[in-house]
Order: C-alpha cells, then sequence, then structure tokens
C-alpha cells in the first residue's frame, strides 16, 4: 500500500489524538447514539490530557454525522488531531471498528487505522442499463473517489407487429443504440483504467445491457470484469448487494496481496533482497534500502528510540550514539517502523501475525543490498 498519504500527519507537530470511531448512523436513535460515543472519547482524551482545542476538533468532527449528508453513511472514521487542534488526517474505515481507540499520545497510533481502510484496493464498480451507466470510481487511501453518469440515446419504443418488417427495422435500430451506448461507457471505464490501473471491474444492472458492455470491453480492463445479476440504476433500487460484492471482492483482493507480500518475502530472502527482524528491518530503513515494509497487524510490546527525523531510529542509546542523535524519544515499534517507512517512500502491507515466518513482527523487501546486508542465510536478530 502507498502510505504517502500520511506525510501531513507525520509533518504535524505531536503530541496527537488518534481516534477510529463508531459512526453508524442507522437507528430511530442514531444522533443520541453517536452523541454518548462521541462523548466518552472526548472524555478519555481530556483524561490523558488532551488539550481542548484538540479534543473539540475531534467531537465537532464525529459529530458531524447528526447534521445528515453523505457523512452520515459512514460507520467508522478515523481521526488524527495535532497538537495544534489541526485535523491531519480524515478517513473513512471500512465498517465500524474493530476496536474503538481514543489515545493522546507523542506519536500518532495508525496502524489501527491501515488496518480499517476503505479502498485499498482500487476499483470500478458499473451500475448499467441500455441508456447509459453509473459508474464509481474507488481508490486508494488519499485519493478521492470518482462517480460519473453516462448519458446516451435513448430508443423509443412504439408496436410493431411481430415478424413483419416493422417488427425487424425497430430490433436492428435498437440493437445498434444500445451498442452504441455501451460503447460510451466501455470507453469511460478505460479512461479510468488507463489512468488508475484498478485491480477489478465490477458490473451489475440489466442483464442485456452487461453483455454488450462486456463484448465492448478493451484490452484494458476485460481481463479485470466481474459481474453480478443483483442490482441496477432503476429509481429506488437497492444497492446494498452491489456494495456487499464489492467488498467481498476487495476482501480477496487484499487476502492475495498479503500471501503474496509473504511470498515475496520468501523469495526476495533468497536472493539476499528481504530481512526479517527488527535489527536488521531499522538498520535497511535507516539507509533507505527498503521497497516494502511488511508489518504484522499484532505487534509486539517493543520499543525503538527515535531522534528528529523519522529515519533516525535505533535499536538502544548506542545506535543513537553512533547516529550523533543527542534528543530521543522511546517509541513503540509498529509506530517508529510506519513513520520511517513513509519517510523512506516505502509501501506498506500489514499481514496477519500468523502469516509472517517465525512469528516475527516485521520485515522488509529491499530495493537494493551492500556488503552489510545480511545473506541468504542471516535473517534472525542479531545477537547483541
Amino acid at each position: 500500500m502507498d502510505v504517502s498519504f500520511l506525510e501531513p500527519v507525520l509533518h504535524a507537530s505531536g503530541p496527537y489524538a488518534t481516534v477510529c470511531a463508531d459512526v453508524t448512523h442507522v437507528s430511530a436513535t442514531a444522533d443520541t447514539e453517536v452523541e454518548l460515543r462521541v462523548r466518552a472519547i472526548a472524555e478519555q482524551l481530556t483524561e490523558q490530557g488532551a488539550p481542548e482545542a484538540v479534543v473539540e476538533a475531534v467531537r465537532s468532527r464525529l459529530l458531524e454525522a447528526n447534521e445528515g449528508g453523505e457523512i452520515a453513511t459512514l460507520r467508522g472514521r478515523a481521526l488524527v488531531v495535532a497538537a495544534d487542534g489541526s485535523v491531519v488526517l480524515d478517513q473513512a474505515l471500512i465498517d465500524a471498528p474493530l476496536r474503538v481507540v481514543a489515545a493522546w499520545a507523542p506519536t500518532p497510533d495508525l496502524l489501527p487505522i491501515l488496518r480499517q481502510l476503505p479502498g485499498r484496493v482500487p476499483h470500478i464498480v458499473a451500475l448499467v442499463d441500455r441508456t447509459g451507466a453509473d459508474i464509481t470510481y474507488v481508490g486508494m487511501p488519499g485519493q478521492e473517489d470518482e462517480e460519473e453518469t453516462v448519458k446516451g440515446d435513448t430508443f423509443h419504443m412504439r408496436k410493431v407487429k411481430v415478424g413483419d418488417w416493422s417488427h425487424s427495422q425497430y430490433q436492428n435500430s435498437a440493437e445498434n443504440t444500445w451498442i452504441d451506448n455501451a460503447d460510451r461507457v466501455a470507453e469511460r471505464i478505460a479512461s479510468y483504467a488507463r489512468r488508475y490501473g484498478p485491480r477489478f471491474v465490477l458490473v451489475a444492472g440489466d442483464v442485456r445491457a452487461r453483455a454488450i458492455l462486456t463484448d465492448r470491453a478493451s484490452d484494458l480492463w476485460k481481463d479485470l470484469v466481474v459481474t453480478m445479476d443483483e442490482g441496477g440504476r432503476a429509481a429506488g433500487a437497492d444497492r446494498e448487494p452491489v456494495e456487499r460484492r464489492a467488498a467481498e471482492l476487495v476482501a480477496e483482493h487484499e487476502a492475495h496481496e498479503e500471501a503474496r507480500a509473504v511470498e515475496q518475502i520468501e523469495a526476495a530472502a533468497a536472493h539476499g533482497l528481504a530481512v526479517t527482524g527488527t535489527a536488521y528491518v531499522v538498520e535497511a530503513l535507516r539507509k533507505g534500502q527498503v521497497e516494502t515494509l511488511v508489518l504484522a497487524d499484532e505487534p509486539d510490546d517493543e520499543k525503538l528510540l527515535v531522534g528528529a527525523s523519522p529515519l533516525e531510529l535505533g535499536l538502544d542509546q548506542g545506535d543513537m550514539d553512533a547516529l550523533g542523535v543527542q534528543e530521543v524519544h522511546s517509541v513503540p515499534a509498529d509506530r517508529a517502523l510506519l513513520a520511517a517507512a513513509v519517510a523512506g517512500s516505502a509501501d506498506v502491507v500489514v499481514v496477519p501475525r500468523a502469516a509472517l515466518p517465525g512469528d516475527i513482527p516485521v520485515a522488509a523487501v529491499l530495493r537494493y543490498t551492500d556488503d552489510s546486508t545480511p545473506g541468504p542465510q542471516r535473517t534472525e536478530e542479531p545477537t547483541p
């Protein structure tokens, strides 16, 4: 995952309030329920020493759900607020959070947010009929989602005698109109595919329109198509089945990417292009060698020392002395490693702890090696 969208967070001045909140707004008493949840979060932040400007920023953002609009459709929402009360991250979550987070700390707790981001797999959803389509592009975190309606021509129906010349002409004219409309939709999907490289294109709606559209798909996206029978463009049509299917496909792609990340570590390690364990990963991050940082979703309680820059990090004071860093802070290892990955323009993948070899909390695929990079046979923690 490209985590460059986190750069504004790390450029802000801490301490930070990190919040993952349940803002589900579907019941008759939703306003009251959200208000109670927000009040509990505000009290937790206040008890931890967060200033009123920070607490108020959190409170006002989360209570937007009670004001209606699209924001009220969210089930989970994550915020990071800097010490001056500025909101440096405001991100929808894929669902109500697995665990509510309300933390005031010197560093933001970003791992729970990364685990629950929607759109980690860029994709396109097209609801089609014979007159056009509603197209939605869902991008990576930090990208704006895009929506558009493609309107084609309509062919006005009239009664004709079945089997006579007029019926044949009608059929041909209608079919040509539907094909022209499908071509317009296909061109717009191709434009998204060319610009963004989606992982799949989910097509729902009228069965004949789906068949024509998929026949008109270009090489850019024809191999990405997944079709479904439920869902449509008609007024009042239930789009929940389409949203559910899209979420299932995202989860399938995420699971595949997690598995591929672990396989990549094993394959790269055979050629000396991967390291496992905190000590080796820290060294690689300091030198800008890390292409992809792989973090376990259940980190250890380990701490690292960090200086003024996220790339000034080490296991102990000896490391920091060697770097010439005078002022250091003790930071949870997963937060320090993630910040260093953002600073070093590395991708980040979060995987189940059990998927990583040897029950380790972190690994990395490298851009390059040097004389100090451990060889394939040395991927365990170095002996102090």
